[in-house]
């Protein structure tokens, strides 16, 4: 299995919007590990480790989120999986 870790900086109207809460149970759906968080900027931060079929699932769907958001822009940087995530959390 071809193991991947995302981690991402979301921007726009991602704050108040239950966008956490959704991408957890998303993650959940998608067996990934992780965790997601909100920061004072206004931007979500979220990490996903699991296979790249599903990790790039989970991306293609933080680039809409739940409904009442709209995102604006995604930064992703890549980094090596090193499996020390346990669960999926939000922050």
């Amino acid at each position: 299995m071809n193991k991947v870790k995302a981690h991402l900086f979301i921007s726009g109207i991602v704050q108040g919007v239950f966008f956490r809460h959704y991408t957890f149970e998303k993650a959940h759906q998608l067996g990934l590990t992780g965790w997601v968080r909100n920061l004072a900027n206004g931007q979500v931060e979220t990490v996903f480790e699991g296979p790249k079929n599903k990790v790039d699932e989970m991306i293609k769907w933080c680039h809409h989120g739940p409904d009442s958001s709209k995102v604006t822009n995604i930064d992703i940087q890549w980094e090596t999986p090193d499996g020390s995530l346990k669960g999926f959390d939000i922050i």
